[in-house]
């Protein structure tokens, strides 16, 4: 199972190669921001860790920039180019060649047999992607609450050929309908599983899929409480198409719920790594610079799952009080603080703070460690 979204690197420099004004993503939503950035897809594999859940690690990171526009004094013929490249430089169009990449990759690994789940927000449920899957390939994504869905084509023996049938009412309409029963679906999300609502039409078609046959499945909103004595919230309600009708429900929903740390890679490439505060400007150093951070976290995570399938823990920092009882995968800052701990720790045993207590009259004083002093203050810094 494969997560597939996009992020922007912010930069300032105007001379920096693939820098673009676009929307920022974390705008209002009652205003449109637009900021100098960078584009880069990423696709991150699902490991799973324990019971029912899954940790992502990167496995592609590429650059994904828009052409630069032509001058007003550009003639028809590099208009014309500049339109066919702009086509060419869609986020759904590089998102399907780096699946082709990866479909191609694994048919050479020996796994042809293995179907491939990708999962993706509504930025790449669209014509772009659904259209142009790679064989053995499932897709699964989020659809807008108004869209217009058709029922399967009746056969026609004379004519043309059909591929949309009636319409479907929507699929807001259809979690309204009282007609369609709720199922009860258990799957596992933010540390523990619960138990979604569900409904779920196993035939539809839409067209920006296409002749391609979709399965609706609309999830009720999930009730929450930000703490104990806290009054009780909803979350809002989730529309989803995949492209294998067939698969089972409970996978289904479980891999679009594991689709969400993707978002904490984002998160700890930029905040811990820093992927997008490299001074480089050429068009090789934006393209290598941040995928060697990417591919060094990626080997990180994979270290910190190795070890922890081995039923081993890596010596970290102890964990504060309120955080001891709580069994949770090592965090990307963790991992950091046992990579930095292992590799200083041979060169601080061989100093001190003080010479070795001499016998006395008063008890000696406790010597500080060095190893623990450093290492506690590189993290609460």
């Amino acid at each position: 199972m494969v997560a597939l979204d996009d992020t922007r690197a912010k930069h300032t420099g105007r001379k920096i190669y693939g820098v673009k004004y676009g929307r920022d993503p974390m705008g209002p939503h009652f205003h449109v921001n637009f900021v100098r950035s960078n584009r880069f897809l990423q696709l991150s594999m699902a490991c799973p860790t324990r019971g029912r859940a899954a940790r992502m690690v990167p496995v592609d990171f590429v650059h994904a920039p828009t052409p630069d526009r032509p001058s007003a004094k550009a003639t028809e013929l590099q208009m014309a180019q500049y339109r066919r490249q702009r086509k060419d430089c869609r986020i759904g169009v590089v998102a399907i060649d780096r699946l082709l990449r990866l479909r191609r990759q694994l048919d050479g690994e020996g796994h042809a047999q293995r179907p491939l789940w990708v999962v993706g927000d509504g930025g790449y449920t669209n014509d772009s992607v659904l259209r142009h899957l790679p064989e053995r390939t499932v897709f699964t994504g989020r659809i807008r609450r108004d869209a217009k869905l058709f029922q399967l084509p009746q056969a026609n023996p004379r004519g043309r050929r059909r591929i949309y049938g009636d319409p479907l009412p929507t699929p807001e309409q259809i979690r309204q309908d009282d007609g369609t029963p709720w199922r009860q679906v258990v799957a596992y999300a933010a540390g523990k599983e619960h138990l979604f609502r569900v409904k779920t039409l196993d035939a539809v078609r839409w067209k920006s899929a296409g002749d391609r046959t979709l399965r609706l499945i609309v999830i009720a909103p999930l009730a929450y409480r930000l703490s104990a004595g806290h009054p009780l919230l909803y979350r809002q309600p989730g529309y989803l198409v995949c492209t294998d009708p067939q698969a089972p429900l409970e996978e289904v929903l479980q891999a679009y719920l594991w689709r969400w740390d993707i978002e904490v890679n984002f998160r700890d490439e930029k905040s811990l790594l820093g992927i997008d505060e490299a001074k480089v400007r050429d068009r090789e150093s934006v393209e290598t610079v941040p995928a060697l951070g990417v591919a060094a976290y990626g080997l990180m995570l994979l270290a910190g799952l190795e070890v922890a399938a081995e039923g081993r823990q890596p010596n970290t920092l102890p964990l504060p009080k309120w955080r001891a009882n709580r069994p949770r995968p090592l965090c990307a800052g963790q991992l950091i603080a046992a990579l930095r701990h292992e590799l200083w720790r041979g060169g601080m045993r061989k100093t001190h703070f003080a010479s070795p207590p001499t016998s006395g009259m008063k008890p000696p004083k406790r010597n500080p460690s060095l190893e623990s002093a450093v290492l506690y203050a590189i993290h609460s810094g």
